[in-house]
């Protein structure tokens, strides 16, 4: 298969239409339906149940698009890579996510500076789930990483630090003094409901908690006594006194990584990488 090939596909199944497909490629349609059929018959199966009303994907045709995800975000990542090798200064893309690890992040980019082989570092701060996204498709270099909530699946990777969670409160909230609470007691807190975080389509899944975007949104909110949330308890230091924070021991620990595209032949990233691991 040719990634052209994928990308027609992609646009069909992601579009459920081929007339909606063929526009956003900006294409005809014709040669469009007659590109699928191709693929059909090379590959010997049916990707798309086509009738009058609607079109739906087979099970073949599902396995075929996550694949092609893959596919193209590969391809993509490469050409990314690539042309940034070629840049007349070299440097490094960094991504991580805004507010987290950033007394570690802060002390790695100063080090760093201070080895003789130092290269320039871009430093992207982002939303949840973007330093992941980013580094997949090649916009980033390396990224700081977040076990459980990041999939690091895929990376090389080094562990840097380990650390509980807490329940962040506002002040004043009448468990604020408790010694630590469960992920039970946190999950029935009605009047202060978890916050809901976007997926990676944008969609915000259901639930009675606030949709949040970033990290001083959901510290307003729960300053407001609209939502608490539970975060790693190095974050403790950005909080003000209107807040309050109770240990929650059952809560997954959280691992900071320091993560890159697997078999990586930059010095620039192996210098980084290494000095990370050293702090």
């Amino acid at each position: 298969m040719e990634t052209r090939e994928m990308r027609y596909f992609v646009a069909v199944a992601e579009e459920l239409h081929f007339g909606r497909a063929a526009q956003r490629l900006a294409m005809a349609q014709p040669p469009l339906s007659r590109a699928i059929q191709q693929l059909e018959r090379r590959l010997g199966v049916v990707l798309l149940h086509r009738n009058s009303r609607a079109i739906t994907l087979t099970e073949a045709g599902s396995v075929l698009l996550r694949e092609a995800r893959l596919v193209i975000g590969a391809v993509e990542a490469a050409e990314r890579r690539t042309r940034r090798a070629a840049a007349d200064r070299p440097g490094v893309v960094l991504a991580a996510k805004a507010g987290a690890s950033s007394e570690l992040l802060s002390k790695l980019l100063d080090a760093y500076a201070a080895d003789p082989g130092a290269v320039a570092v871009e430093v992207v701060l982002c939303g949840p789930g973007e330093p992941e996204r980013l580094l997949r498709n090649g916009s980033a270099d390396v990224a700081l990483l977040h076990r459980p909530y990041d999939t690091t699946a895929g990376f090389d990777t080094e562990d840097l630090h380990t650390e509980q969670q807490v329940v962040v409160l506002p002040a004043g909230h009448p468990l604020a003094n408790r010694p630590h609470m469960s992920m039970t007691e946190v999950n029935a807190l009605t009047d202060l409901p978890l916050p809901r975080w976007p997926r990676p389509d944008g969609s915000y899944p259901d639930g009675p908690g606030p949709q949040v975007r970033d990290h001083t949104q959901l510290i307003q909110l729960i300053r407001l006594g609209r939502a608490c949330a539970v975060m790693p308890e190095s974050l403790r230091a950005q909080l003000r006194d209107d807040h309050a924070i109770v240990p929650v021991p059952d809560a997954p620990a959280v691992t900071t990584v320091i993560a890159w595209p697997p078999h990586s032949r930059s010095k620039a990233i192996a210098d980084l990488v290494r000095t990370a691991t050293r702090l």
